[in-house]
Formats: structure tokens, C-alpha cells, sequence
């Protein structure tokens, strides 16, 4: 008699709130290279919900389990299984299926976390720290003491480039679009804090004077993004990673013709699919040490347990959150 978990599903696209039900799915036996993990924790990310409302990037394909990251514990293994075993915490590395208790995938599927990281905070590794990590990393070549610029800096993504930024030596400007936002990000380590309007765009053009600014990092679009391709020096880029004004991305003439501005994007989850195990490795093990050091911290609104998803769902598409809304899968 095969054993039973629970796990999140939702038949139709809609509503999180609504379609989303709690069901039993059986365990079965294990083989080959497969590896068996009990999920701890996961977060509820608007791409999630953007997932299941049928709005994201990929198309759902119903019946099917969300979630595009989380954290957990090796509970066994198949017999051909070799970089794992069991009691290793490991974050999956597939693009959905994390709101289940219990996640059975190949063993290059998932990624070995030091035993010590903190498992909330582990749950939240995968996405919108890497997306900063790449963001610095991947698109130019920043030296210590230059500027980094970007908008929607209270995000999940943003606050973890302002941490990120930080321990490289880089200096951060910051757009939000509510001034009590402001202090909370200088003190999370945040060079400059200005309002995303044009007044915040004359502040901080006059801090940078004539130091380049190299790169910008846009989620929002519409007028946000112009402010920061207007911040940008000649042949500077910006990686647009999100959209979350739902405008869409304008570009003034000016800035192609008199700055040769490059445009590019960024999707995270492609990334993940197309990264080699060395270059995971690259980005996931200073990552994690950050976290075990305490230098990168993920704030956390609420942590609600499974059975109680309809409440979570609420409240993860509320405003005025403290941080993340997180699903305790126990």
C-alpha cells in the first residue's frame, strides 16, 4: 500500500484564493536517480500566483502543482543516487511543484544547501536572490565603488541587490515609490533612497554628477523604466527582470540614438534551465554563506500553514506586507 502526501493543485486557472485544493497524491517507490524530499517551506512569489491565474510567462497546463521554489530534506534516495543522501537540505531547482509536502525528481533536480542555512530563509534562495546575483554579475563589469540604479527597490529582488551590492562594494541607487519606504532601505544598506518620479530623478543625477552609471535594473516599466534609461551613461544597459506596472517598456528615441543604450532581458527560470552544475554552484554557494552569516535576510510577513492556503492566497496578494507570505508545508 503506497503512502499518501498532500500538495497543492489547482484543476482550472483563476483565482489562487479560490482554485487552488488541498489533495492526497501517493508516494511511489523510488528508482534509479530519484530522490525523495520532504519540503519544509516554500513562499508564495507573484510569479506563483501569476502561474496560476494563467498570466505568467509559461503556460499552465491544469491539473498541476505550483510553487517555483522552496526548501527541504532529503528523505531518501534511489539506489543509483550519488550526490545526495539522506538528510541533506536541498532547494529544488524545477520550475513548479514545490507546494507539496513531499517532491520526487532526479537528483540533478535539486541542490545541496549547507546543513546549517536557515530553512525559511533557504526557501527563498533560489529566485529573487539569484536574480540580483546575476543582475550585478552577469550583464557588465562592476568595479568596487561604482553605482548600480534601480526601480521597485522595496522587492523582493531589490532588497536582496541592495545586500548583495553591498558586500561587492558597490553603491546602490534606489527608486520607490512611497517615502516611508525610504529609511527602512538606508538602513538596510542602500547608498541613496529617492521617490520614482522626476524630482527623485534630478536627485540622483546630481549625486552621480559625472560618475558613469553602467547598468540600471528595471521591474516596473512605463515612465520608471525612462527615469532610469535617463540615469544611464552613454552605451549603458538595462536588464528589465519584471513588468510589474503591467505598462509596457517605451524608449525615447533619444536614448538610442545620443546614448546607444542596450536593452536586455532577464528571466531567472531560463537561466536555471540552461545553467551548467559549476555555474550553479558559482552563485548558490556565496549566496548561502550570506544567509548563514546573517548578510543577506529575506523579510518574512507571515509563515502559514498548508491547510490554511485560502488565507495565505489573501493575504500574499495584499499590500502592506511586511515581507514574504511563506507556506509551512509540515
Amino acid at each position: 500500500m503506497n503512502l499518501m502526501s498532500l500538495c497543492l493543485s489547482f484543476p482550472v486557472t483563476g483565482n489562487p484564493a479560490e482554485v487552488l485544493e488541498l489533495i492526497e497524491h501517493p508516494l511511489l517507490e523510488l528508482t534509479g536517480h530519484e530522490v525523495r524530499v520532504r519540503m519544509r517551506y516554500a513562499p508564495i512569489n507573484p510569479a506563483d500566483l501569476n502561474f496560476i491565474e494563467g498570466n505568467y510567462g509559461r503556460v499552465s497546463h491544469p491539473p498541476a502543482i505550483p510553487g517555483h521554489e522552496g526548501c527541504g530534506e532529503v528523505e531518501s534516495v534511489g539506489p543509483l543516487v550519488t550526490s545526495l543522501e539522506k538528510g541533506d537540505v536541498v532547494i529544488p531547482l524545477l520550475s513548479s511543484g514545490c507546494w507539496s509536502q513531499h517532491l520526487t525528481a532526479a537528483e540533478y533536480h535539486f541542490a545541496k544547501l549547507p546543513c546549517s542555512i536557515d530553512l525559511v530563509q533557504g526557501s527563498m534562495l533560489r529566485i529573487n536572490p539569484v536574480t540580483a546575483w546575476h543582475l550585478l554579475n552577469k550583464h557588465v563589469d562592476l568595479d568596487p565603488g561604482d553605482w548600480f540604479a534601480q526601480n521597485a527597490a522595496n522587492s523582493g529582488v531589490g532588497r536582496a541587490l541592495i545586500q548583495i551590492a553591498k558586500q561587492k562594494g558597490l553603491r546602490t541607487i534606489n527608486f520607490v515609490r512611497r517615502a516611508a519606504l525610504i529609511p527602512e532601505l538606508l538602513e538596510l544598506g542602500a547608498d541613496a533612497v529617492f521617490l520614482d518620479d522626476e524630482n527623485g530623478v534630478a536627485q540622483a543625477k546630481a549625486l552621480l554628477a559625472k560618475t558613469p552609471l553602467k547598468i540600471t535594473a528595471n521591474a516596473v516599466g512605463g515612465d520608471s523604466a525612462i527615469h532610469l534609461m535617463d540615469l544611464l551613461s552613454p552605451d549603458g544597459m538595462m536588464v528589465t527582470y519584471g513588468a510589474m506596472s503591467r505598462r509596457s517598456l517605451k524608449v525615447p528615441n533619444k536614448f538610442l540614438i545620443f546614448k546607444n543604450l542596450r536593452l536586455h532581458g532577464l528571466w531567472i527560470t531560463q537561466w536555471f534551465e540552461q545553467a551548467s552544475s559549476a555555474e550553479l554552484y558559482e552563485v548558490l554557494e556565496p549566496l548561502a554563506k550570506m544567509i548563514i552569516h546573517h548578510d543577506l535576510f529575506t523579510a518574512v510577513d507571515e509563515v502559514i500553514p498548508l491547510q490554511d492556503h485560502r488565507r495565505a492566497m489573501q493575504r500574499a496578494q495584499e499590500g502592506g506586507r511586511k515581507g514574504k507570505v511563506i507556506l509551512d508545508l509540515a
